[in-house]
């Protein structure tokens, strides 16, 4: 049996990889590479089905048989309850892997036990992280059945595939082996998670930094589809833009009128910087909008993971500067202009991809962190 699923999804990968080389209306876009995740060497026919980082596929057979099984179960629990627990929890598994990798450094209260350190989860740009709560329950799930066995890591990328694909978009393959950083980063936090606020060139060299080329961080940012983007991090977009007193003279008028009325100017809101892919509020009363809203009446769009994204961005219609940004860039642009112009199929697809290669970036595995027993706080050495 676990042959043939070592088998059954290699052949998967190779059906993705080959279906994604070509873009919609016959534009030949060069297809990414999934390195780290996937070495150009490594044979379909490998038997370890261990990727070149030290993780794998079904990691807790063994130890952990259910743990995949809780993780999905509990997520639809939280998803037919609070709908918007995917946007949340990709937002931190954004915040998380950006930062130092996916190593759940983000879900930690204190640094290896140094109260007086500050915390990635104090960083400007996730003071509003929400779904920690959503982890620890899972967590508690798992340290019941398995206990000390699941990573926080591993839990919160296939928590937040899971959610994902509840909300209607693509499934991938989450390998898994990831440990848990025993280390906070609250000075990388502060200094290189993207800005709502950042230019086209500012936000491709912070992908770039982390491997990612245009058509990965186009695609990445697709993440919008789902959830709400809050008023704070748009009001100044909206009454102060770069410090000008005045709104970004890009907006059109009647789009610049439809979000003052969404979000009005209040000395009572504090207005902090977030990252661009993560601006998405968890709390379903969060006052702020969705590119669902954003789009013209004129446009047809379904509720899921589909295209009004990238076709609120041809019509001028980004919530976020740095998402409107796409098109001040020939190449970003002609990507957006591709995405928007099919079923949603080739977006998917690329999401897919670039989310199987960040939920890979410099992962703790082997003998490397620890497998925390409370995601909050590091293990304790005797």
């Amino acid at each position: 049996m676990a042959g043939s699923m070592t088998i059954w999804f290699f052949v998967v990968l190779s059906i993705s990889i080959l279906l994604s080389w070509t873009n919609p209306r016959g534009e030949t876009i060069k297809p990414f590479s999934l390195t780290p995740l996937y070495s150009s060497t490594q044979s379909a026919s490998s038997s370890s089905n261990e990727d070149i980082s030290g993780l794998r596929y079904d990691f807790y057979h063994e130890t952990c048989p259910q743990a995949e099984s809780i993780v999905r179960t509990h997520m639809a629990r939280l998803y037919s309850d609070h709908d918007n627990v995917s946007a949340a929890l990709l937002r931190l598994f954004f915040h998380d892997c950006f930062i130092e990798g996916c190593d759940a450094s983000v879900l930690l209260d204190d640094s290896n036990g140094d109260k007086n350190h500050s915390i990635e989860r104090q960083a400007i740009p996730n003071q509003t992280l929400r779904g920690f709560d959503k982890i620890d329950s899972i967590k508690e799930e798992l340290e019941k059945a398995c206990p000390g066995v699941v990573s926080c890591a591993d839990i919160v990328s296939i928590a937040t595939r899971d959610g994902i694909m509840l909300a209607g978009g693509p499934f991938y393959p989450v390998l898994t082996g990831r440990r848990d950083s025993i280390h906070s980063y609250f000075n990388e936090a502060l200094a290189a998670i993207p800005r709502p606020d950042d230019n086209i060139t500012q936000t491709l060299h912070l992908f770039d930094l982390r491997g990612f080329d245009e058509r990965e961080t186009v695609s990445l940012l697709g993440a919008h589809n789902i959830g709400k983007i809050g008023c704070e991090f748009i009001q100044k977009r909206l009454f102060n833009f770069k410090g000008t007193g005045q709104p970004d003279p890009t907006i059109a008028p009647d789009f610049l009128t439809e979000m003052r009325m969404r979000c009005q100017d209040s000395n009572r809101t504090t207005t902090r910087p977030s990252s661009s892919m993560a601006s998405l509020e968890m709390s379903e009363s969060a006052v702020g909008m969705s590119y669902l809203q954003a789009l013209s009446s004129s446009i047809s769009s379904g509720a899921g993971f589909d295209t009004h994204y990238y076709q609120s961005l041809l019509s001028g219609r980004g919530l976020l500067f740095a998402d409107q940004q796409l098109m001040a860039n020939e190449k970003t642009a002609r990507l957006v202009r591709a995405y928007a112009s099919d079923d949603g199929s080739t977006f998917r697809m690329d999401f897919a991809r670039a989310m199987m290669k960040m939920s890979g970036l410099n992962v703790l595995t082997g003998s490397q962190g620890q497998v925390r027993r409370n995601c909050s706080l590091p293990l304790v050495s005797s």
